[in-house]
């Protein structure tokens, strides 16, 4: 295998790991008023499971409400359903053809909790990182054995580490980033 490959296949594989915990965070409301909330939630309708996204609008009138106007108003009720499933704990308040969903403050202990969350979220994406760098040592290590000069796998060490400090610092300063966010009041 050539250094260049299993360099490839560790920076693919840790920002899978970076692009995951993001995703998680995302789901982490803050008492902000956010689609990407509620953006994934499956629906059925049309006798299929469909995303919120792709049969409604969905838009933030203003930082404490997110706003569902179904393409079809016949799809109202399904969307309730969902929500009501989703366990987003927020009751949806059907108006006509429009869903609101008031989101609530959130209480003191009710953010540590979320940040908590965040925490666990961040140490799993750090041991992802750090699973790819163990992966690509052994694959320096292989390369090695197979005459991989001692020069060059010196500085793929190096590179290897080099990337992975990066990944983790991602990680931390997007962990700091949700933490400020779920904190303020």
């Amino acid at each position: 295998m050539d250094t260049s490959d299993i360099f490839s296949q560790m920076n693919q594989d840790m920002n899978k790991s970076i692009d995951h915990v993001m995703s998680e965070f995302s789901s982490l409301h803050t008492g902000k008023a956010n689609s990407s909330m509620v953006e994934s939630i499956t629906v059925d309708v049309y006798g299929s499971a469909m995303k919120l996204r792709d049969i409604a609008a969905i838009t933030t009138p203003d930082a404490r409400t997110i706003q569902i106007q179904p393409w079809d108003k016949s799809n109202c009720p399904p969307i309730e359903k969902a929500l009501i499933e989703a366990k987003l704990g927020i009751t949806p308040l059907v108006t006509g053809e429009i869903i609101r969903l008031p989101i609530p403050e959130l209480s003191g202990e009710r953010r540590e909790e979320l940040c908590k969350m965040a925490q666990g979220f961040a140490e799993q994406s750090r041991v992802g990182v750090r699973a790819s760098r163990k992966e690509a040592m052994d694959a320096l290590k292989e390369a090695q054995k197979n005459g991989l000069p001692e020069d060059d796998f010196k500085r793929g060490e190096k590179e290897v580490q080099k990337n992975t400090d990066d990944a983790v610092a991602k990680i931390n300063n997007a962990l700091s980033i949700k933490e400020a966010d779920l904190r303020k009041v």
